[in-house]
């Protein structure tokens, strides 16, 4: 049975290998996705790495979606995209890698499963998420949305600084309306 769509924001980074071409392959495999439609993609920022400090600067974006999956079968997609994209999980969490897809926020509000809580635990407090998403909330297609105003007042009311985020100055092999 196929259910109605239901929008998500999404979470992208790497720090491992050619970032801005496997942010935009990873950009690329959800939009191949079977009952996925992408809506809208963010500007990318550079950022030092957060935790662990002892690796590459990451580029991050935010991107978002139209799917007819729940947030776990989304997970299940992103995992095993990121895991088509060379993605080896380890011990440190925080640690370099190729790719990450974080599930950030989806239109119901609240999800909490074993695998997923949505809206993403610790997004308010990371800069690399705030800056890319203010940008985002700001495009026509989720302006308008009504699960996003309050999001995007939020976003907006929060603290940032530019303390280890940078604009992306690089080549965005992706487009930046889908």
């Amino acid at each position: 049975m196929s259910r109605a769509p239901l929008h998500y924001i999404l979470g992208l980074g790497s720090n491992l290998g050619e970032r801005a071409d496997l942010l935009a392959s990873a950009i690329a495999r959800l939009g191949e996705l079977p009952g996925v439609r992408i809506l809208a993609i963010s500007e990318a920022v550079d950022s030092d790495p957060v935790g662990y400090t002892n690796q590459p600067n990451f580029l991050n974006l935010c991107l978002a979606i139209v799917c007819d999956k729940n947030p776990d079968e989304l997970l299940t997609e992103t995992l095993e995209i990121e895991r088509q994209l060379g993605r080896e999980r380890t011990a440190n969490r925080n640690g370099p890698r190729t790719l990450d897809i974080d599930l950030l926020f989806y239109e119901e509000g609240k999800w909490h499963s074993p695998t997923v809580t949505l809206p993403h635990p610790r997004w308010s407090s990371r800069g690399f998420v705030i800056l890319p998403l203010r940008n985002l909330l700001q495009d026509p297609a989720l302006a308008k949305h009504p699960a996003w105003g309050s999001l995007a007042a939020e976003v907006r009311s929060l603290p940032v600084g530019d303390h280890g985020l940078r604009p992306w100055q690089g080549p965005t092999p992706w487009s930046k309306t889908p």
